[in-house]
């Protein structure tokens, strides 16, 4: 395994980011870049013998300036949403910026897509660090931040750590945008997807929890057994056609716990199978609903359900709802959390 640094841009403000390029005995390879602690592109092998870069990017790092639907990008402090940006936490009040409806959606609009971490080179793995200060995004309390990518014989590995000055909220989580055939390669409503999960969060109009944890039983909610995306996308099941697909919150876990597998996806042309492993009690299958029309890597263009994002991360709204596993961190308690997605053949 080797990791080799490549100049990537020189930023308008005059400062230089680079690109991280990772591989590994499989011929696996990731590319990184600092800005945001993104992840740029991921090149494994598909059933032609061909590598095949399995997420969604840009071209260059204008569009990763601005990166409206977080491509690839490290999201904290808290991943995914806070009704009205609002809780509280050892008796203060706190107020964040909000962004969707009224609500706080993955701490923006300051998001940490837009800042350059410093970068740690090993010999098989990068990391990349953040300071994020009291105050930062309207959260309380200093935070370290270390997010480490390494390969691992077919499987990439995202190591968080964090630690915090004072009580805080901690939440993060990768932002992959993820097409098992191609990053180009169009809609993933061929994608069979499995999940481990008895149970999964309604939501509002706005996508916020309604304190209800519902049973999959036999609705297109259910992934128990593996089935095409397409089948739940084209039903008229109410939670989907509200959201426009999936955009839901899978209960893989009470607590965050072990690391274990929680999903399978397997791309249907190029029969490459993504297991995702996690140690936390959320994963948000989110359907790129609301993506936009836009310009890709290699001139593609991307557009509404043509990809998957699988994003490990403690239940939405958690601040909020105190019987649920809380993403609540401090001095006595520094956060710790691994995700990986794994490949290989179907």
């Amino acid at each position: 395994m080797a990791v080799h640094t490549i100049p990537y841009a020189t930023l308008p403000s005059g400062q230089d980011v680079y690109r991280y390029v990772l591989s590994d005995r499989t011929g696996m390879t990731a590319s990184l870049t600092d800005l945001g602690a993104t992840l740029l592109s991921l090149e494994v092998p598909s059933a032609q013998g061909t590598l095949t870069d399995v997420v969604l990017g840009y071209a260059g790092v204008q569009d990763y300036l601005v990166n409206d639907p977080n491509l690839g990008a490290t999201v904290g402090r808290n991943a995914n949403r806070i009704a009205r940006g609002r809780f509280e936490l050892a008796g203060r009040a706190c107020q964040l910026a909000c962004n969707e409806y009224g609500n706080s959606l993955h701490s923006g609009p300051d998001m940490w897509k837009t800042r350059v971490w410093e970068a740690q080179v090993h010999d098989d793995a990068v990391t990349f660090l953040l300071e994020s200060p009291d105050g930062d995004q309207g959260f309380p309390g200093d935070v370290a931040v270390r997010v480490t990518y390494a390969l691992d014989d077919g499987a990439l590995v995202i190591s968080y750590e964090a630690e915090a000055r004072q009580t805080t909220v901690i939440n993060l989580t990768n932002h992959s945008y993820f097409n098992l055939n191609g990053h180009a390669a169009g809609d993933v409503g061929g994608h069979t997807l499995q999940l481990f999960a008895d149970s999964w969060l309604p939501i509002d109009e706005h996508g916020i929890p309604t304190g209800e944890v519902a049973r999959v039983g036999r609705t297109p909610m259910d992934f128990r057994e593996p089935w095409a995306l397409a089948e739940g996308l084209d039903s008229a099941f109410p939670a989907l056609r509200a959201a426009g697909g999936y955009d839901h919150n899978y209960c893989v876990g009470e607590r965050a716990g072990e690391l274990r597998r929680v999903a399978r996806l397997v791309g249907d042309a190029s029969y490459i199978a993504m297991d995702v492993e996690t140690d936390l009690p959320g994963l948000q299958l989110y359907t790129a609903n609301q993506l936009q029309e836009c310009v890709g890597k290699d001139g593609a263009t991307y557009g509404r359900h043509q990809a998957v994002c699988l994003e490990t991360q403690y239940w939405p709204d958690a601040v909020n709802h105190a019987d649920w596993d809380q993403p609540v961190f401090g001095p006595d308690r520094p956060y710790h959390s691994v995700t990986a997605y794994r490949f290989g053949l179907a």
